[in-house]
């Protein structure tokens, strides 16, 4: 793909995205009232990221792939879960990953 392709993508998906953000300011308010519809859509983002995180963190080329990234995640799950500071999980994820690169676990 060439350098202009991928620019001409990379804006179609900005100018995408816009409309898809706008299109939802102008929804009625009767599509997104009441109780069950309201959860699901509160729910939706966390399922998105989920499902991004796994791609991210096992997706390979080939197929799954368990490597530093995998361990990072449960360094920042656990982190998470012990209450710690946003900015120590990201480092301290990072630093994992890092160091279990430089020792040669790396996809």
């Amino acid at each position: 793909m060439s350098a202009t392709a991928l620019w001409i993508t990379v804006l179609a998906a900005c100018a995408l995205g816009f409309a898809a953000k706008y299109a939802g300011y102008l929804a009625p308010e009767s599509l997104v009232d009441g109780p069950r519809r309201s959860r699901v859509i509160g729910l939706l983002p966390v399922a998105l990221l989920a499902g991004l995180l796994v791609t991210q963190t096992v997706g390979g080329g080939d197929g799954i792939v368990l490597d530093a990234r995998l361990a990072a995640v449960a360094l920042a799950v656990v982190l998470m879960w012990l209450r710690a500071n946003f900015v120590v999980v990201i480092f301290g994820a990072a630093a994992l990953a890092a160091v279990l690169r430089a020792l040669g676990w790396a996809a």
